[in-house]
């Protein structure tokens, strides 16, 4: 079996902790050039980097079995219990398969119309010439969407206020928490008591409307919290329990909001800064939906639009993700004890020039059907791949889709020339601050 090559710049004690934290980005996508395998120690611990596409579709997929999730996702059960994106195998494949008709076809074309309605509405409530913050905007727009898609009745709007207000802190909180000891959590400073006290909010509120919603269910009702309330696992008939319903709506939050937001912002940064790109999106836009609101019967006709969002995607995707070793496993030709932490940037993978063409350029058309022809499925995994591929796939591409489109029929979003966009590290590579001045379609300065 051959020696894992470690990265160069360690330092003692530490580690390559400094370029890990100074410029994670950059860090990730140097590990290339040292192997498909590298070791990384953050600190005394030891972490192995896979770099490669097909090293990647082989831990997530052909050796899927030998590992499960890695310690930042055990850091964040504190918040989420054993829900889809943290529980070990064991308790992740029953609860995929009783929450998997949720997230259907058929029930995603009924959140549509709340997207479609929410869209309207941000879009109608800005006005021409204003300055606004993209980033805020879509993040408020992205949780109050699934707020809504998630408690749709009565009974449930206290959550979704406390989805509004709790879910922005705890997000910003979350990445730094999981990758610190947990010493560090219980220090009465600020930003942890502000973390814990919006955590205890959110579980309380939460609680309640399962409880309530419980007592008195309504079999007409098609919001996401009634049909985990309804859900029965096919071989067994059992029910998710209360708390589990509650772990799993609070994790769809955490999943759910960031990616979508994050996504949106890079998307009116790239069109911005691409107009040719963008007027080409506007024709179609024009031309499959005109001036009638957005269905979910559009989102596959918008085929250019689909190659736009795949770009964005492929240039700014999830950083980090993490695996352990469960059972004793061989990869890329070393073998690996249980307990080995194993972690993976798609961020990195989709910037791979072994993969891609000039990967630093903005360019839709290199997912056309004939660029795409012969290029392997593994090095293109925006929601990740095999069995822990995100649930939530497809409402989140429809709700991208339908936001966007809505937007771009009666807006332009234009730069500020003084400012200058920075990517951000975090659950999802995100822009540091995006105003940008808004103007209606027609008009160009």
């Amino acid at each position: 079996m051959r020696a894992i090559p470690r990265a160069p710049g360690r330092l003692p004690l530490l580690g390559h902790v400094v370029p890990l934290l100074r410029r994670p980005l950059d860090f990730m996508q140097s590990l290339r050039s040292t192997g498909d395998l590298v070791r990384v120690d953050v600190g005394t611990l030891p972490i192995y980097f896979v770099t490669s596409a097909d090293l990647t579709h082989e831990l997530l997929v052909t050796k899927a079995r030998n590992v499960d999730k890695g310690r930042f996702f055990v850091r964040a059960r504190v918040l989420v219990g054993d829900s889809l994106p943290t529980a070990p195998s064991h308790i992740h494949r029953p609860h995929r398969r009783l929450m998997q008709p949720a997230f259907h076809r058929e029930r995603i074309a009924e959140y549509a119309r709340v997207m479609a309605d929410r869209a309207t509405a941000m879009a109608e409530g800005w006005s021409a010439r204003q300055t606004i913050a993209v980033d805020e905007e879509l993040a408020e727009f992205s949780v109050g969407t699934l707020a809504e898609t998630m408690f749709s009745t009565d009974i449930s709007r206290p959550a979704a206020v406390a989805v509004r207000r709790d879910v922005p802190i705890l997000l910003k909180t979350a990445l730094l928490r999981a990758v610190t000891p947990r010493l560090l959590d219980r220090l009465p400073i600020p930003a942890n008591r502000k973390f814990d006290a919006a955590a205890t909010r959110l579980r309380k509120v939460i609680d309640d409307v399962v409880a309530a919603s419980r007592e008195h269910e309504d079999p007409e009702a098609n919001d996401l919290l009634s049909m985990l309330l309804a859900a029965r696992d096919s071989d067994t008939g059992e029910a998710l329990s209360d708390r589990e319903v509650r772990d799993e709506l609070v994790a769809i939050m955490f999943a759910g909001t960031e990616t979508t937001a994050s996504t949106l912002s890079w998307t009116f940064h790239e069109l911005a800064t691409h107009p040719e790109v963008e007027d080409r999106l506007l024709a179609e836009i024009e031309s499959v939906v005109g001036d009638r609101p957005v269905t979910f019967e559009d989102v596959p006709k918008l085929e250019y639009m689909d190659q736009v969002l795949r770009e964005v995607s492929r240039m700014h995707s999830v950083p980090l993700l993490m695996r352990r070793v469960t059972t004793p496993v061989e990869l890329g030709g070393a073998e690996l004890p249980v307990g080995t932490e194993i972690a993976f940037s798609l961020y990195a993978l989709h910037r791979d020039g072994r993969l891609y063409e000039d990967p630093e350029r903005f360019d839709p058309d290199r997912w056309l059907p004939e660029r795409r022809q012969g290029r392997p499925r593994e090095d293109y995994i925006p929601f990740g791949s095999g069995n822990r591929k995100c649930i939530g796939d497809g409402f989140a591409w429809a709700e991208i889709v339908i936001t966007l489109a809505t937007v771009l029929a009666r807006w332009r979003l234009e730069p500020l020339p003084e400012h200058s966009v920075k990517e951000v590290a975090s659950a999802v590579a995100h822009p540091d601050r995006l105003p940008m001045r808004v103007m209606p379609r027609t008009a160009r300065v």
